[in-house]
């Protein structure tokens, strides 16, 4: 791992506003996701669990194809939940639609016939759990309670999980979705980002926006600046030297000395970079700013902590 680097913060001089959220695009995001799964599976020592990714991710875009309209809150509730500057589909407290657990059984049909062994397991148990069960793995995901018993089933949960909330923030759009007062959170769902991404967005280069974990929202949040804790000082950013051959230097994890937390950023100018397969496609990285002394602000909902 190389040295940390320190950037300065540049303002950003546009005669426009960049938009501050950008709602996730339901008929492409989980497609696109593994597409690069797969790209980045090539070569890797990794390969057959990215390559496991990808299907899984496959079956969230199939489930998401045919998941029926979802009731949203009322108006009221809308515009109450934005006054006070809320999240508008808390993660912890929206109630869930019992179309959720279709997805789920729908995920587990899609990538049950090539699944690894153990993994074929893990998901025929999950489908012969009640609702009840499910209901209560789908709390622990949403508390980001992602150990103990099962915890080999969560993130089988989680993508459906995902679904739901995608689906939801794709029906309200950017348009209804505005900033909060905690930065660090999703403004949609209030849910933790798992990555940054540095992207242009029309004429202006080098915005940077946080990509929520749950919801696939992003908003964005300027640079140089600690989603954990909004510090602005002691932030540097790692990389690994050698990343092979798929986007080599497209993901950095940007380290806080404040709060000793770190999230990754991944750079779109640097390929088809996808915030959450490019994460966990560089799990060495994780491991090399761990051996530092940092910790994780934000979880990738795919992986089993410690599996």
């Amino acid at each position: 791992m190389n040295a940390p680097t320190q950037t300065p913060v540049i303002p950003i001089k546009s005669s426009s506003e960049p938009p501050h959220v950008i709602a996730p695009a339901a008929a492409s995001v989980f497609a696109t996701r593994a597409q690069r799964f797969d790209q980045l599976a090539a070569g890797h020592s990794l390969s057959d669990w990215l390559h496991f990714l990808a299907a899984i991710t496959r079956a969230q875009h199939q489930a998401l194809q045919v998941l029926p309209p979802l009731t949203l809150p009322a108006a009221a509730a809308l515009a109450l939940a934005r006054e006070h500057r809320m999240p508008l589909l808390p993660a912890q407290s929206w109630p869930r639609d019992p179309a959720w657990r279709n997805c789920l059984l729908q995920i587990i049909a899609a990538v049950s016939p090539a699944a690894p062994e153990p993994a074929r397991k893990d998901l025929a148990r999950l489908a012969a759990y009640d609702a009840k069960r499910i209901e209560a793995l789908a709390e622990r995901v949403l508390h980001t309670e992602l150990y103990g018993d099962d915890a080999a089933l969560l993130p089988y949960v989680a993508a459906a999980l995902q679904v739901l909330w995608t689906a939801g923030a794709a029906r309200l759009g950017a348009a209804q979705i505005a900033a909060l007062d905690v930065p660090g959170v999703c403004p949609c769902c209030g849910f933790l980002p798992v990555a940054s991404v540095v992207r242009g967005i029309g004429e202006v280069g080098g915005l940077r926006y946080l990509h929520c974990a749950l919801c696939n929202t992003e908003w964005n949040l300027v640079r140089v600046k600690c989603s954990a804790c909004d510090a602005t000082e002691g932030i540097s950013y790692r990389h690994l030297e050698a990343e092979g051959k798929q986007g080599a230097g497209a993901v950095r994890a940007e380290t806080c000395d404040s709060c000793k937390s770190y999230l990754k950023i991944v750079y779109t100018e640097k390929g088809p970079v996808d915030p959450v397969a490019d994460d966990l496609a560089t799990l060495a990285l994780d491991i090399l700013v761990d051996e530092a002394g940092y910790a994780r602000s934000g979880p990738n909902l795919l992986l089993v902590p410690g599996g």
